[in-house]
């Protein structure tokens, strides 16, 4: 998969220091595209999903790039990385422990999705720089990120049935993302855009990709990937 998108870099500038994560962060977020639709549900073919798991004890960690038929919901590929923690956990800043390993796996695939879905935050992030947008402008491919948690933003009461919305808001009432309910009476997911796709297109694509549970598909099967395949390594 031909991951250089105008952000690309090599490997070993990846910040790791705050002060040049910092930096980084406000150049990515210049970089973003936050104008452009992007592709609507009908127009995309396969969509990747990317999540890290880590270890409770030492910094071993996998990184799980999944790739899916949008429209069968069936997997068409997988890659899988092993590595360490190179950046420390810093809130705010968690987006510097995943890219490196989720790169190297997105850099592993032969299929080029079509859509970049990840576990984490886009523009709802206190520096409207998050995993989602960095993640979109180094591959290039339209990305937005479906969240567990809001982060430090509010919202309204979100309607208990299936494809319920509200606006996800900052204190200034800028709107960074959606409050999603993907499931009847299940807590919500809280959906934004990071790079070259609307906040109505990311919320079509996250409910097509979760027909049955409340996370979308590319999230669970990466996570459940990366979970095995870290049990296996840290035994």
């Amino acid at each position: 998969m031909d991951t250089h998108g105008s952000g690309s870099r090599a490997r070993a500038a990846w910040p790791r220091s705050v002060d040049e994560a910092l930096a980084e962060q406000e150049r990515m977020r210049g970089l973003a595209d936050l104008t452009s639709p992007g592709p609507a549900p009908g127009n995309v073919r396969l969509v990747a999903g990317v999540d890290v798991s880590y270890a409770r004890q030492g910094d071993a960690l996998v990184a799980a790039a999944v790739v899916l038929d949008a429209t069968t919901l069936e997997t068409v590929e997988v890659a899988l990385v092993e590595g360490t923690v190179t950046f420390p956990y810093v809130p705010g800043l968690l987006a510097f422990r995943e890219l490196p390993p989720v790169m190297a796996a997105l850099e592993k695939l032969t299929c080029g999705p079509d859509l970049l879905v990840c576990d984490g935050y886009g523009v709802a992030h206190p520096r409207r720089a998050g995993l989602a947008v960095q993640l979109g402008v180094l591959t290039g491919l339209p990305c937005f990120g479906v969240a567990k948690t809001p982060f430090v933003f509010g919202h309204q009461e979100v309607g208990e049935e299936r494809g319920y919305g509200a606006a996800l808001t900052s204190d200034d009432d800028e709107v960074v993302g959606r409050v999603l309910r993907t499931q009847p009476g299940v807590k919500p997911v809280f959906v934004s855009v990071g790079h070259a796709i609307s906040l109505d297109h990311a919320c079509a694509h996250t409910l097509r990709l979760a027909p049955r549970y409340r996370l979308p598909e590319t999230t669970r099967r990466a996570d459940h990937l990366s979970r095995e395949r870290l049990r296996a390594i840290t035994l």
